[in-house]
């Protein structure tokens, strides 16, 4: 058979194909596989702790002068000593000051040793798990006896 030249157009000459399509729907769902219980623990130990400490304390001295001054004397040191002088007013003839005394005041630093022993405390976290009451769960099944 020659060939023939066949209108395209020609609905008979049209092969038709059925197709078919598949659709997926994607979707999520929250399921508890069980708990878990989060509690602490609390652990104390002793430690001894040791620290050297500084304390101050202060000597006062009065020393007798009996010393006649023109003027007041100024509040001075002497090294770690502070010399504090007093004075007095007396009725002669004249007026004049004598230097009655002076209060010196010493500081002295001590140091020691301290101990003590105090109480540490440490806490852990404890977690257990818990199973879920709405897991399946297998059982056994019983034992046949012969």
């Amino acid at each position: 058979m020659p060939f023939e030249n066949k209108d395209e157009n020609d609905p008979m000459d049209q092969v038709v194909i059925p197709l078919h399509a598949e659709e997926v729907s994607i979707g999520k769902k929250q399921v508890a596989t069980g708990r878990v219980k989060v509690s602490t623990v609390t652990h104390s130990r002793s430690e001894l702790v040791e620290q050297l400490l500084q304390s101050e304390r202060v000597e006062v001295e009065r020393v007798p002068m009996g010393q006649v001054v023109a003027k007041a004397p100024e509040v001075r040191t002497e090294g770690d000593i502070t010399i504090i002088p007093v004075v007095e007013e007396t009725v002669v003839l004249q007026r004049q000051l004598v230097l009655k005394e002076e209060v010196r005041i010493r500081r002295i630093r001590e140091t020691q040793n301290y101990r003590e022993s105090v109480v540490l405390r440490q806490q852990e976290a404890v977690i257990t798990r818990v199973p879920d009451t709405n897991a399946p769960v297998a059982v056994a099944a019983p034992a046949e006896e012969k």
